[in-house]
């Protein structure tokens, strides 16, 4: 973690930034405006970072590096629409990230069948030479496990990518699921003795995707400190795009798809949610929550009135809370602090 922290902040330091493309800001967000000017695409920078990190301290294998280059292209068509004049439109970037997500896919789930566990089953069968009770592989083949991982991929992206819209939002909730999906990763399905006793199985790589996740916290934590509200940083469809794919790339490398609602339901809720709606509407003109607004972030700042950083005050202002039970001298709006260059 601290390597990708430090080369983060290397690579986002101010002579870098410059050459970042300004925001144009999206007239159909709520408080897009505040973002006109800003440099935006900063995942060109961070995430060959983590890629070189991840190159020095992950043992090799050709997978990952193939992994890599993925993660490497969802940044570049990421930053090449940051760039652009005019936005891509939604098949042009749809397109390309069904393209991504589907290679993806193949190289962490491979061509030989995929061992998988779901919740709440442990299939048993007996040990014939010493008669002891083991649990028994559920092996899903590639013709399955391909379109479902890209599935899981392509929403990941998108989900992510819908979810970057207020300061600080989707680094700080894409750090909490990386350090949960580092954790799984690395002491669970990549632990043997852990691994026999949940019943779950156990994967001789799982660690080294482990380690991947807790660099990018690392990463993530640099990045937040120019992100965070009010920001002088945006990460852009560079860095929402690589990260989203990361992000399904660990759920699929932990064995369990349906980790990802568990480690990112508020992203999925946040982001996925509207590109529901929209699918359906679009599709099949079926028309859901029509009175709200995705990504959700929009519906709670235009509907709901909040600010930016009132999400995090509708939790803390509780009867009993600190800020409740006496500390009112604090001040009511956001706190703003002075930011090094």
């Amino acid at each position: 973690m601290l390597l990708g922290g430090l080369a983060t902040l290397i690579c986002l330091s101010p002579r870098w930034r410059a050459l970042l493309p300004k925001d144009r800001g999206r007239p159909d967000a709520v408080g897009g405006e505040a973002s006109i000017g800003k440099p935006t695409g900063a995942g060109i920078l961070f995430i060959p970072a983590y890629l070189l990190v991840c190159v020095i301290v992950v043992p090799f294998c050709g997978a990952h590096l193939a992994v890599y280059g993925a993660v490497l292209a969802a940044a570049i068509t990421g930053f090449l629409d940051d760039r652009a004049g005019q936005p891509w439109g939604e098949y042009r970037k749809a397109t390309l990230d069904l393209g991504i997500a589907f290679a993806a896919a193949a190289l962490v789930l491979g061509v030989e069948p995929v061992e998988v566990w779901v919740p709440f089953w442990a299939p048993k069968m007996i040990e014939p030479t010493t008669g002891a009770e083991l649990l028994a592989p559920f092996l899903v083949p590639a013709s399955v496990s391909w379109p479902i991982g890209t599935v899981v991929l392509w929403l990941s992206i998108n989900a992510t990518n819908c979810s970057d819209g207020v300061d600080g939002l989707s680094g700080s909730l894409l750090s909490l699921a990386f350090l949960y999906l580092g954790a799984i990763l690395y002491g669970v399905v990549g632990h043997r003795e852990i691994a026999e006793y949940l019943l779950i199985p156990f994967y001789d790589d799982a660690a080294h995707w482990g380690i991947m996740a807790f660099s990018l916290l690392g990463v993530l934590s640099a990045y937040l400190w120019y992100n965070a509200l009010p920001s002088a940083l945006l990460m852009g469809d560079a860095g929402s795009r690589p990260l989203g794919l990361l992000l399904g790339v660990f759920v699929l490398a932990s064995g369990n798809i349906f980790l990802l609602p568990v480690v990112a339901g508020i992203v999925l809720a946040n982001g996925g949610t509207g590109l529901v709606k929209v699918a359906l509407l679009r599709f099949f003109r079926i028309g859901i929550l029509r009175e709200i607004r995705f990504p959700l972030h929009d519906h709670a700042r235009k509907n709901l009135g909040w600010s930016a950083p009132s999400g995090a005050r509708q939790v803390h202002d509780r009867p009993g809370s600190p800020r409740t039970s006496g500390d009112r001298h604090l001040p009511e709006g956001p706190v703003r602090w002075r930011r090094a260059t």
